[in-house]
């Protein structure tokens, strides 16, 4: 039985020619009745997609918009930077730009990168507990060996860890490796990979088999041992805001914001949240789709813990540790020609660069936090909402 399902042009010879996606727009324009006029718009050659994409045929046109300067007093990122963020949500880059105030009139937001590591996580097979248990010492004893191995393949990672957990007749690994300003994914699945097939074909006890992800690198998903261990870069960012900049600019005390924040955290305990900040992934996401970032890697970006205080002088401390900021400034998207200009923006385009985005980027979420954290509050003599007065104003395209 022939399949009669019409098929999506395809070019063996060129598939990123102009030809090949004018075949795709007027495939999509006769099997949908939709016509084009905007989605097949777009200012470059196509053929610098190949890699990024299949099947091409145009571009989407997310707004993007700017927010700053963020007045950022890192190890990597010093000095102000204006930020380019892709949204479609109104009032997002109002807010971030009302933090941005705050943290400028404060001195700036310091920023600290503490650790990096990117997995790829295999599991182990084996018929039994004890068979498992005496690969998982075999494991250790051999690192150096394996270390080589995955490092063949690679000029730029470094295999740092193999992490081993042993449940039933399995051994769960995450092999960690730094990856200079590569986000990393492909790099070490093909590390992991030649190692794996090197341990296969040296360890000499009884191993049924393996599997090169066996999901415990909880890639694009949040989860408790990212928390713990990381992935991609930890960053941790922290300001100290006088009393009277939080009063004069977002209208709260630094004993509301500290109260609210209680309150805030035990509903996230409740719930099961994934972290107990107030939206992370808004700023995260905005600035990934502007600067070519994996947009699904939100899943492990967005996850922090957020510690804050009124302090004895009278001020506000506030901090948020990121342990998994997945960001590259070079390789994959950050190479298309809107997003290496938005990263050029912030001097963040090109080698030796990642670092610097990913406390900008730790930073860009503080000046989001403060300003919805602060817009929650209920005006006790009004009765007004500053969130809801905002959306209500910019939010909204009736």
């Amino acid at each position: 039985m022939s399949d009669s399902t019409p098929k999506i042009p395809r070019s063996a010879e060129d598939d990123y020619s102009e030809e090949s996606l004018a075949a795709r727009q007027a495939f999509i324009e006769a099997q949908t009745g939709v016509a084009l006029n905007h989605t097949k718009q777009y200012s470059y050659d196509p053929h610098v997609m190949a890699g990024n994409i299949e099947n091409i045929w145009g571009v989407a046109q997310i707004p993007i918009g700017v927010a700053g300067p963020l007045l950022v007093n890192g190890e990597h990122a010093q000095g102000e930077f204006y930020v380019p963020m892709a949204t479609v949500e109104g009032t997002m880059l109002a807010s971030y730009n009302r933090g941005m105030k705050v943290i400028r009139e404060s001195g700036g937001v310091t920023t600290t990168v503490s650790a990096e590591s990117m997995q790829r996580a295999p599991v182990f097979i084996f018929a039994d507990a004890r068979d498992a248990r005496d690969f998982q010492v075999w494991l250790r004893a051999n690192f150096d060996a394996i270390k080589a191995q995955a490092e063949s393949t690679t000029s730029v990672g470094k295999l740092l860890e193999i992490e081993n957990y042993h449940a039933h007749n399995f051994i769960a690994t995450r092999f960690d490796y730094s990856t200079g300003d590569a986000a990393g994914q492909n790099m070490t699945s093909r590390a992991t990979f030649f190692a794996c097939e090197w341990i296969r074909e040296n360890y000499p006890g009884n191993m049924r088999n393996y599997m090169l992800s066996g999901n415990f690198d909880t890639e694009k998903k949040t989860s408790s041992v990212n928390m713990l261990k990381g992935r991609g870069r930890r960053v941790t960012a922290e300001i100290t805001i006088p009393r009277k900049v939080l009063m004069d600019n977002l209208r709260i005390t630094p004993e509301q914001m500290q109260y609210g924040y209680q309150v805030s955290t035990l509903a996230a305990f409740m719930s099961n949240s994934s972290n107990n900040a107030s939206h992370p992934a808004n700023g995260l996401a905005a600035l990934y789709l502007a600067t070519g970032q994996d947009i699904a890697n939100i899943g492990e970006s967005n996850q922090c813990t957020v510690y804050q205080r009124a302090t004895r002088d009278g001020d506000h401390y506030f901090s948020i540790t990121l342990p998994s900021i997945i960001m590259a400034s070079y390789g994959g998207g950050t190479n298309l020609p809107t997003q290496s200009e938005c990263l050029k923006m912030m001097d963040c385009f090109g080698q030796d660069k990642a670092l610097k985005l990913c406390e900008i980027a730790a930073g860009l979420v503080v000046a989001g936090e403060l300003s919805l954290a602060a817009a929650t509050r209920i005006d006790k003599a009004t009765r007004t909402n500053e969130w809801v007065d905002a959306h209500e104003r910019l939010g909204r395209n009736r």
